[in-house]
């Protein structure tokens, strides 16, 4: 009897580790949705090369002085923003890009590859805005990649949408039985990557949400080196939260259109 009990439990243990390896080699696949996302190139009006990768995007309110980034959810189309960011920041030049692998970007979802990419979006966007604001909003996994531009350039004000402290945590607490935070490559840690930011944050985030549950959004709440605007839309689950009025109140109050220069006002 004993020894089936130890070959049970080997044999228990071996499944778990092969589950484990198949995790890590295959959780790229797993963490990211690009499929329902494509779209054909036409159909984009933005285009960032990256060596031999060419990102692709649309443009919001073009010509305006003020300009923000819009860092999507995982599996979202950010196109379909255009319209409601079309009345809602009218002042603001909006700019959404689909990662690469997603919408009609080239290449491969990675989170290497995806944190690059978004530094040099903010670099491309800041230089055909010089000298006005560049200002950031991100979703979900977006408010992880906007999180590390914050860390990295001048963002001026950040819009976190149902963030998290860090994407290991989040998946930790989902599969409390595997050794999550020893497989996963791209963590997202918004958390340390904002401690040293000190401009203006709002998190907006759903009282229903169990994708990203509030300890996790509590969480990078507390690591922050200067309160932010916190809105808990209580209805909201995690992917209808841009569905509610408050999404919109909340949004356009934070990112108002900007002030007409001096010479313009006394005008």
């Amino acid at each position: 009897m004993r020894r089936m009990f130890v070959l049970l439990g080997t044999a228990l243990l071996l499944a778990w580790l092969g589950l484990c390896l198949f995790l890590f080699v295959m959780q790229r696949k797993l963490v990211y949705f690009p499929e329902l996302t494509r779209v054909e190139a036409a159909s984009t009006d933005y285009a960032l090369e990256r060596g031999d990768t060419v990102l692709r995007g649309w443009i919001v309110n073009p010509g305006q002085p003020a300009a923000i980034l819009y860092f999507g959810g995982n599996a979202e189309a950010v196109q379909a923003n255009r319209d409601d960011f079309a009345q809602w920041f009218p002042g603001h030049t909006v700019y959404l890009l689909a990662y690469r692998g997603y919408g009609a970007s080239d290449g491969t979802p990675a989170g290497p590859g995806l944190l690059d990419d978004a530094l040099a979006f903010f670099d491309d966007v800041q230089a055909r805005h010089p000298g006005q604001p560049v200002s950031a909003i991100g979703r979900s996994l977006g408010s992880g990649v906007a999180s590390h531009v914050a860390a990295h350039r001048p963002v001026d004000r950040l819009a976190l949408v149902t963030p998290f402290d860090s994407l290991a945590n989040v998946a930790a607490g989902h599969y409390r039985w595997l050794p999550v935070r020893w497989l996963l490559r791209d963590r997202y840690p918004s958390a340390d990557n904002l401690r040293g930011y000190r401009n203006r944050v709002l998190v907006l985030h759903g009282g229903n949400d169990t994708i990203v549950p509030r300890a996790n959004t509590e969480a990078l709440v507390a690591a922050l080196p200067v309160p932010p605007e916190v809105v808990e839309i209580a209805a909201a689950d995690h992917n209808d939260i841009g569905l509610h009025p408050e999404f919109a109140e909340a949004l356009t109050a934070f990112l108002p259109p900007p002030a007409p220069p001096a010479a313009d006002a006394a005008e």
